[in-house]
C-alpha cells in the first residue's frame, strides 16, 4: 500500500503574526499562530510547519515563546524553521515542542551544518528548506527568504543535501507562491525522479485539484497557507477530495 499523502499548513510568521505575501512579497496579517494551528490540528492536517520568515534577514533567533505555544496547542508533527544555525539552536526549538527543525540560507553558507544536525538529532528531524526560482531557462536557489540569488542549481543542491544527511526537502517554487495558479509539478516531478527522501511541494496552491496534481507529480506531501488561513478550502473537504480521485490521505 503506497504511504498517505500529507497535507501541510504553513505559519509564515512576522512579528509574531502569521502572514502571507505573493511571490514572497506584499506581506498581509492572516492571523494568531497560536489559533491558526490548533484549528489545523482539529481539522486533521497532517503536520504543521512554522517560519519565521524574516529571522534570517533581522540575524536574530526564531520566535522561542512563540513556538512553545503553538506546541502546545497540537498534537501532530511539528516543523520549524527561520534563523537556525547550529546544533545548539536546533536542540533548544526541539525541547520548545519542535519535532524537526527546517535550515535554508544557513545550510546554503554552510553545507556541513545539515551532516551536524543529522548526526546529533537523525535524519527524519532534518528538514532542508529550498526556495527555489526559474530564471533564463534554470532554476536557481534562493537564499535570506527569497531575497538573495545564489548560482546554486536547485537540483545539484538538493542532491548534496541529501547525501549530507536531510531527510526531507521541503520544496518552495517562488515563481508560483501566492499566485494560486497550481504547485510546479515539472520542478516537484524531476526532484522526485532522483530523491530518496520525502518532498514536500510549497508555492501557489488555489484549488483541491491543484492538491491532487502535484500528488499525480509525485510530491509526498502538499503544504498551502493563505488558502486554509482565509478558509477558502477547509482540510477535512480536501481530504475528502482527494480520497474521490484515489489519493490515499489520513482521514
Amino acid at each position: 500500500m503506497p504511504l498517505t499523502k500529507r497535507i501541510i499548513p504553513c505559519l509564515d510568521v512576522k512579528n509574531g503574526r502569521t502572514v502571507k505575501g505573493i511571490n514572497f512579497e506584499q506581506i498581509r496579517d492572516a492571523g494568531d499562530a497560536v489559533e491558526l494551528a490548533s484549528v489545523y490540528a482539529e481539522q486533521g492536517a497532517d503536520e504543521l510547519v512554522f517560519l519565521d520568515i524574516s529571522a534570517t534577514d533581522e540575524k536574530r533567533k526564531t520566535l522561542l515563546q512563540l513556538v512553545t505555544k503553538v506546541a502546545a496547542v497540537i498534537n501532530i508533527p511539528f516543523t520549524v524553521g527561520g534563523g537556525i544555525s547550529s546544533v545548539d539552536d536546533v536542540r533548544v526549538l526541539l525541547n520548545a515542542g519542535a519535532d524537526k527543525i527546517s535550515i535554508n540560507t544557513a545550510a546554503i553558507k554552510n553545507p556541513e551544518l545539515i551532516s551536524d544536525i543529522a548526526k546529533v538529532f537523525g535524519t527524519q528531524c532534518t528538514v532542508l528548506a529550498v526556495d527555489a526560482k526559474f530564471e533564463n531557462d534554470s532554476w536557481k536557489v534562493f537564499a535570506n527568504g527569497g531575497r538573495v540569488a545564489t548560482s546554486l542549481d536547485v537540483f545539484e543542491w538538493i542532491r548534496q543535501a541529501i547525501d549530507l544527511g536531510a531527510g526531507e526537502i521541503l520544496l518552495t517554487s517562488i515563481n508560483h507562491d501566492g499566485t494560486k495558479s497550481g504547485f510546479a509539478n515539472e520542478l516537484i516531478q524531476q526532484v522526485e525522479s532522483f530523491s530518496t527522501v520525502p518532498v514536500i511541494a510549497s508555492g501557489g496552491a488555489g484549488n483541491m485539484q491543484h492538491f491532487a496534481d502535484v500528488f499525480a507529480a509525485g510530491a509526498d506531501a502538499a503544504l498551502a497557507a493563505s488558502l486554509f488561513h482565509y478558509k477558502e478550502i477547509n482540510i477535512p473537504d480536501l481530504k475528502l477530495f482527494l480520497k474521490n480521485q484515489g489519493v490515499q490521505v489520513r482521514l
